[in-house]
């Protein structure tokens, strides 16, 4: 991230050197104009002086500007920067994304990673100001006193090594209390997603207890951090305070017998209150940089992460528009440009199925082919954009409702709320697709949402579009409406629908249905009433199956 953004860090460092190094020689001309000012009554040299510190404290000033201006840059770049990686990194892992780093652990980043990041960055140009300006006040102390040179150069690293012990341990409890951070986010996000189902079930109280334990684990394991780090923050008081009292009673000696002028007895008393500022810098430096340290592991192990499905190294033909798909392992042969019913004894092998369809699950292999094809030597991205698989859980994004529905900026957006019955959603709408959608949708019901994703799955036109049940949650009118549109709004482009219900097999060209995980019938719905009991049992919810 350094070497990305080094220009930004490289112009922080500078200025930050120049604010340090303009604090640093200020005592220094301080006591100059009081040797050759106010010692010597030179007027013409109080007024040279004075006007050396006038133009000292501009350049101060303005270095100090715009050191600020770079740290919050470099801050904010570090931080966005981290929130695109793991966007792009999101984006580029799909489905495999959610199957292998809990949904915690990614909010997690967004919410406390990335500040750690960000003031690391931040520091960094302080950093460099507080070295640079350590080695000037060394060499100005060294041409004073050659004693004082010697114990402020052999005096810092100490400090650190009295420090040092402190990070590790810290560096512990930091990466432990993040871990449960990210772990209490997860259950968080849990309980909130399934309060509906919670308040149905009563089990409101039995996950708020759990929460509520996680939550003191955590708290706990943050006060384990923040002993650690109090005594941190007490150690860059005392030391650099020790470490200045022994620099006074060293020069006051030197002073007394005269073998340091007036002025530089007031520039050294300058420099040992100055000197508390980069020491005090650099054990904060460690200190953030531990804590970013931390972060930059759960980034990585983000970023480490490698999809189900990758393209292959040499790509195959791309079938022609209009193809056949078909699944060896289940027997399944989708027609193009045909509606396709599956029904199965089981709804989760439809609903993998359906992921295999679009290479979304877990399970890659030669199976499934378009044209005879197989969909792993294609490009991902072509595959993406001829195959959309639009499932069950699939969910809103929070912004402009137009612009989440036609995510591919494809248009026909009032005639697919239309074929998805979701037209009255719009029509309640004050500002109609203009209305600002909240994160996941929450102030749609659950009938409304499916509707409305369904509307975005029929926006994006595939050749394939391949839909998980998308009526399960509306009533039985809004089904028929779905079913009798869905026909004609895909027409001549190739669809298949897991489902049970008899309003969509009823419009399908074909119905296939499965039984442990195979085709075993194929036929209209009608046909496979009368000739399938397996068939007509799923679907009629029948208890027993005919013999």
């Amino acid at each position: 991230m350094a070497r990305g953004q080094w220009q930004t860090l490289l112009g922080g460092m500078i200025f930050g050197i120049l604010t340090m190094s303009a604090q640093a020689v200020m005592p220094a001309v301080l006591g100059r104009a009081i040797d050759r000012g106010v010692a010597a009554r030179d007027t013409r040299q109080l007024v040279l002086w004075a006007g050396v510190m006038l133009g000292v404290g501009l350049v101060y000033a303005v270095a100090g500007i715009m050191r600020h201006r770079f740290a919050v840059t470099n801050w904010l770049i570090a931080a966005y920067r981290t929130v695109q990686l793991v966007t792009r990194q999101a984006v580029h892992l799909g489905g495999t994304l959610p199957r292998k780093v809990s949904t915690g652990e990614v909010v997690s980043i967004g919410s406390s990673d990335i500040s750690h990041l960000g003031q690391v960055m931040d520091i960094s140009a302080r950093f460099a100001g507080a070295v640079v300006s350590f080695l000037l006040v060394s060499v100005i102390l060294l041409s004073t006193s050659v004693t004082l040179g010697v114990v402020v150069l052999c005096g810092v690293p100490v400090l650190m090594l009295l420090v040092g012990p402190l990070l590790r341990p810290l560096q512990a409890r930091s990466a432990h209390q993040r871990q449960l951070m990210g772990e209490l986010a997860s259950t968080a996000a849990d309980i909130v997603g399934g309060l509906r189902v919670l308040r149905g079930i009563g089990g409101e109280q039995v996950f708020l207890a759990r929460y509520r334990r996680e939550s003191q684990t955590t708290r706990q394991a943050g006060v384990q951090v923040a002993k650690v780090q109090s005594l941190l923050d007490a150690l860059q008081v005392l030391l650099p305070g020790t470490f200045v009292v022994l620099v006074v009673w060293l020069g006051a000696p030197s002073a007394v017998a005269g073998e340091i002028t007036a002025g530089e007895l007031v520039a050294f008393y300058g420099y040992s209150a100055f000197l508390m500022i980069p020491l005090r810098t650099v054990t904060e430096f460690a200190n953030k940089l531990i804590r970013a340290r931390v972060s930059a592991r759960r980034v990585c192990r983000v970023l480490s992460l490698t999809p189900d499905v990758t393209d292959p190294e040499t790509l195959l033909p791309s079938p022609p528009p209009g193809s056949d798909l078909y699944d060896a392992r289940s027997g399944l042969l989708v027609r193009a440009g045909r509606l396709l019913a599956v029904v199965s004894d089981s709804p989760d092998e439809s609903a993998h199925l359906a992921d295999r369809l679009g290479l979304a699950g877990e399970e890659v292999d030669d199976d499934v082919t378009l044209g005879g094809v197989p969909l792993t030597g294609l490009a991902r991205a072509e595959v993406r954009s001829r195959i959309v698989v639009s499932d069950t859980g699939a969910q809103l994004f929070s912004g402009p409702l137009g612009e989440r529905l036609d995510v591919g900026g494809r248009g026909g957006v009032d005639l697919a709320l239309f074929t998805a019955s979701a037209d009255d959603i719009l029509e309640a709408l004050p500002e109609g697709l203009d209305t600002a959608v909240t994160e996941k949708g929450r102030t749609f019901s659950g009938g409304q949402r499916q509707r409305l994703v369904l509307a975005r799955a029929l926006t994006s036109d595939p050749e394939v579009l391949v839909l998980v049940e998308p009526t399960s949650a509306v009533d039985a009118h809004t089904e028929a409406r779905i079913a009798a549109r869905l026909r004609e709004h895909r027409g001549g482009r190739t669809t298949v629908v897991t489902t049970m219900s008899p309003l969509l097999l009823d419009t399908a060209d074909e119905v296939a249905y499965l039984e442990d995980g195979r085709v075993v019938a194929t036929g209209t719905h009608a046909e496979l009433l009368e000739s399938c009991p397996g068939y007509r049992a799923v679907v009629t919810r029948d208890a027993e199956v005919p013999a």
